[in-house]
């Protein structure tokens, strides 16, 4: 059981304890991917979906979502986040839209769960903004695509 950070010895569950490590510079960028049909992806690329801006409200929920990962994941530690950017590639072929989580810090622990947080639910309100047009979508691809900082060092994902 010892093998994960989360469970001690017994096997109870417990917040890892980083108060010995030292604040270091960390980044971790995260993406996730909504498709929708071809009209719904024209009406948020046109904005005019009717609850309004989808993209920059989809960017604000997921910059307010990494600055609260720690109320939503149990054993996240409470982090003092500097910057977080949320980014949207529309592929019109595809009708779908990729989306990049940026959330750097200096602190004792990674940022991997913010990016995660801020990627997911960026992709969740386009969903919610757009459900009235298209409840077929589908979120996907959700992961880790780069992090940087801390004892483990650097990490890039390969492509698929």
């Amino acid at each position: 059981m010892s093998d994960f950070t989360h469970m001690d010895e017994q096997g109870r569950v417990r917040m890892v304890d980083v108060s010995r490590k030292a604040p270091t510079d960390r980044v971790a960028v995260a993406g996730a991917k909504i498709s929708m049909n071809p009209e719904t992806f024209r009406k948020v690329i046109d904005n005019t979906v009717r609850k309004g801006n989808v993209l920059e409200t989809a960017r604000i929920a997921g910059i307010m979502a990494a600055k609260k990962t720690w109320d939503l994941i149990p054993m996240c530690h409470p982090l003092n986040v500097v910057h977080v950017q949320v980014d949207f590639f529309p592929d019109e072929e595809t009708s779908s839209i990729r989306i990049s989580a940026s959330v750097r810090i200096c602190d004792r622990t990674g940022v991997e769960m913010e990016a995660l947080t801020a990627a997911s639910v960026a992709a969740l309100t386009i969903y919610d903004m757009c459900k009235s047009h298209d409840r077929a979508m589908v979120i996907s691809g959700i992961c880790v695509l780069e992090k940087s900082g801390g004892k483990s060092g650097t990490y890039v994902r390969q492509a698929d």
